[in-house]
């Protein structure tokens, strides 16, 4: 009985906290809508058509031609000078790619925007397919060139793929679109910083073909960032008060990356050892997170906006004096991590160790 009264009390918390949030944004929600039109002439034009767009084939061995075998010897040659540290980033970027079912469900949780049939022709909904598609081939093509470099664990990596497709993810935006965008913004920065530096960390070195993948990867991942960030600025222009307080409402919660799920069946705490060694390679940095700040502090002119209320403007406030208060806070983390390092096994390449 006392089982039932909990699923039942539980029920009503989930039910009546999404009621709730449809009662809290009937404004949020007829702007979402009101910009259908705006969508199409200033959002989709971002995407590209599938005929002309890279596809993973185009960087990998065919394997319907006579050089198929001298091509993965040629892949395992420039892979055994790479390091484990640089595949352990390589490895976990990778992962967070292919978990890509997962964050298109979140972006179907936002309401007005998501697709509510799976097939809806509404722009938002082309959007959410369309970008899914375009992301997609990003995990495709490194998981592919990674099983053949030949120095993976791909059976730990694998579990680990669906070991963090299975636990979804969180995003604190109580299926608010505002909120949302923020954060898909946000991470869609990250992620080209993240790729960007893998890619140059490839070429460094000696794996030229590597580096173009990663390369285009972020530059996939930038023009994506360059679609959200377009959104909110023009929710910034229609209804700056909301926008306002869900921006400060997301960094005071802090944009926290989709893969921090990350288990590989082993290692609760792989996905902090594989933050600590993307930081310590400079692939993806407490500083990086600061600068992305910054960056969308200054792009979407957020010390400019006018008529808010007293909230607002204390929302603006906060939001613009954060990228200092960050630097203040990476300083003083990375004293700390200068001081003390450890070496931890990967799973992913046969438990070998890594400093992190």
């Amino acid at each position: 009985m006392i089982s039932l009264i909990i699923f039942f009390n539980s029920f009503y918390d989930v039910y009546s906290t999404r009621i709730k949030t449809l009662e809290t944004f009937p404004e949020k929600l007829e702007v979402v809508k009101s910009m259908e039109g705006w969508m199409e002439d200033n959002v989709l034009t971002f995407l590209k058509p599938v005929e002309s767009s890279w596809q993973p084939q185009d960087f990998l061995p065919d394997p319907s031609g006579e050089g198929f075998l001298d091509g993965i010897k040629e892949i395992r040659e420039r892979a055994a000078e790479i390091p484990d540290a640089y595949y352990v980033c390589l490895v976990g970027n990778m992962i967070t790619e292919e978990a890509l079912p997962t964050y298109e469900n979140v972006l179907n949780t936002f309401d007005g925007t998501r697709d509510e049939t799976g097939a809806s022709m509404t722009a938002w909904a082309r959007w959410t397919r369309k970008w899914t598609a375009e992301e997609n081939r990003h995990g495709d093509v490194l998981n592919k060139y990674l099983y053949l470099s030949g120095r993976l664990n791909m059976r730990q990596i694998e579990k680990t793929i669906q070991y963090l497709i299975g636990s979804g993810m969180m995003i604190e935006a109580d299926n608010d679109p505002y909120r949302g965008f923020v954060y898909t913004s946000f991470q869609e920065r990250a992620t080209f910083i993240s790729h960007g530096n893998t890619a140059r960390k490839a070429k460094e070195h000696g794996d030229v073909l590597l580096a173009k993948i990663c390369g285009l990867i972020a530059a996939d991942e930038k023009r994506h960032e360059m679609a959200y960030t377009k959104i909110v600025e023009k929710l910034f222009e229609v209804d700056p008060e909301a926008t306002m307080l869900a921006l400060a409402d997301m960094m005071r919660k802090r944009i926290k990356m989709p893969a921090r799920f990350m288990f590989d069946g082993q290692e609760r705490d792989i996905f902090r050892h594989y933050s600590s060694v993307a930081q310590r390679l400079g692939v993806y940095t407490s500083k990086d997170y600061g600068d992305v700040v910054e960056f969308f502090v200054e792009r979407w002119k957020v010390g400019e906006v006018t008529g808010l209320s007293g909230e607002g403007r204390r929302a603006q406030d906060y939001v613009c004096s954060l990228p200092s208060r960050l630097r203040k806070t990476e300083e003083r983390a990375q004293e700390r991590a200068e001081k003390k390092t450890s070496m931890v096994p990967f799973s992913w390449i046969f438990n070998r160790e890594v400093e992190i």
